[in-house]
């Protein structure tokens, strides 16, 4: 359900009433029951109309509620950041990762979470991304962001600019590339093209801007791929990666920082990009947006990238 004061509650209520989801899986929202009850009182929307728990979970056959109590409604404001929304959160994710290595659900497709609550909380893991990584015990992971018209996945995620360069590996950029190919081959049902992208102005223009890790770092690791039979291209110049012609001949880019891939995914697709970590041992996709606080509760956050990261983690599953 996400962070109980942010738009969670209130696209989870439009995904449990959503006919389309419910033919390609059963949807079940992790979460205080009290939480969307209260939301659809609010917003007007229809209220969850069934309940589970762990003892029933793997029978449910229709869209439901798994009630995890943390958090009373006495505890927190709709729109507000709070350390007690951070904890419920955090809750509510790790029960569900949980569950999913058990081998109860199929898959998890989240919704957003504040990390400024997560911290406040005493969370150490600054987003979803590290805290499925950490509590499935996995260290060859990537996030990958993806829609009909764009996809990337980063090689750095939440660090600084001058975090980067230090944290750029050709071991790291190759094991991106390849979790990207597994995944497209995956998703496309055919190998993938990929581009990659250099870290500098104009991929560095051979030297001149950077400490030439175009040529010490990425290129090697692009060359690796090649070996291994992968379609890949660069790296190439940020600024002309996502040109329209360039787009429609690639499946996937590989972005060496967060916002070099997320602000072409945000800018042409942000209502339809979703969220995957690739390398985990379950299935985890995200909504591609954030809690949203100024309208959260209000009936007026748009539920689209929700319905269309359940519809991948259904596909990704085989369930959908």
């Amino acid at each position: 359900m996400g962070d109980p004061a942010g738009v969670g509650p209130e696209i989870c209520l439009d995904l449990l009433s959503d006919e389309n989801v419910a033919s390609c899986c059963v949807p079940i929202v992790f979460g205080d029951r009290s939480v969307p009850e209260a939301c659809a009182e609010k917003t007007g929307k229809a209220p969850p109309a069934a309940f589970c728990d762990e003892a029933g979970i793997e029978a449910a056959d229709r869209p439901c509620v798994f009630h995890i109590e943390s958090i009373g409604l006495h505890e927190f404001q709709p729109g507000a950041i709070n350390a007690a929304t951070g904890r419920a959160a955090y809750t509510y994710i790790t029960k569900s990762i949980d569950l999913a290595l058990a081998g109860l659900i199929d898959g998890v497709a989240t919704a957003p979470i504040n990390k400024e609550a997560l911290s406040s909380a005493g969370i150490t893991q600054p987003g979803h991304t590290e805290i499925f990584a950490e509590r499935s015990g996995t260290e060859r992971y990537c996030m990958m962001l993806t829609s009909e018209i764009i996809t990337c996945s980063l090689v750095t995620i939440h660090v600084g600019y001058h975090e980067v360069p230090e944290l750029l590996s050709e071991a790291r950029i190759l094991e991106v590339i390849e979790l990207t190919r597994e995944a497209m081959t995956r998703i496309r049902g055919r190998e993938p093209k990929i581009v990659v992208c250099g870290l500098n102005p104009h991929a560095g223009e051979n030297g001149l801007f950077g400490n030439r890790e175009e040529e010490r770092i990425i290129l090697p690791a692009i060359e690796s791929a090649r070996k291994a039979g992968a379609n890949v291209e660069g790296p190439l110049p940020p600024d002309t990666a996502f040109l329209k012609w360039r787009r429609a001949e690639t499946d996937a880019y590989v972005c060496m920082y967060h916002d070099q891939g997320l602000i072409p995914l945000k800018a042409l697709a942000f209502d339809e990009a979703i969220n995957t970590t690739l390398g985990l041992p379950i299935v985890r996709t995200s909504v591609d947006h954030g809690t949203a606080l100024d309208i959260a509760w209000q009936g007026k956050a748009n539920h689209q990238s929700l319905i269309e990261a359940v519809r991948l983690a259904a596909k990704m599953s085989h369930r959908g």
